[in-house]
């Protein structure tokens, strides 16, 4: 039986992550990025303590449901403030090391989920 989750036809999946970035439906993105199910964008957070409010103002903007974070090689607890605001906006986020949110990502974009990620690198 096979198990592959089936992702929706032009949709951007993570196939890798490390060495300082990922691979994201056959192509190599340096650092971190702002993933959304049909677009990449280059995102300037390098650690976890660069997190800002500012630095998510595209996923305040495209609102998606849910937002996973991956904090890096270790899950961090987002401020308050940050997550006070994406809530305002109809956002829930959910932070876990870079790892795990690059799997839930693709789990939750194969049910075709709102959701949207934004990855430290490892």
């Amino acid at each position: 039986m096979d198990i592959t989750p089936v992702i929706p036809e032009g949709h951007k999946v993570i196939e890798a992550y490390g060495d300082g970035g990922f691979r994201i439906t056959g192509e190599r993105y340096e650092g971190s990025v702002l993933l959304f199910p049909t677009r990449v964008l280059a995102w300037r957070v390098g650690a976890f303590s660069e997190l800002t409010l500012e630095s998510l103002a595209p996923i305040a903007e495209a609102a998606p449901a849910i937002l996973l974070l991956g904090c890096g090689p270790s899950m961090d607890f987002v401020p308050g403030e940050i997550r006070t605001a994406l809530r305002a906006g109809g956002t829930v986020i959910e932070h876990m090391d870079t790892g795990a949110a690059c799997r839930t990502y693709n789990f939750l974009l194969s049910e075709r989920r709102d959701v949207a990620a934004a990855l430290i690198s490892v």
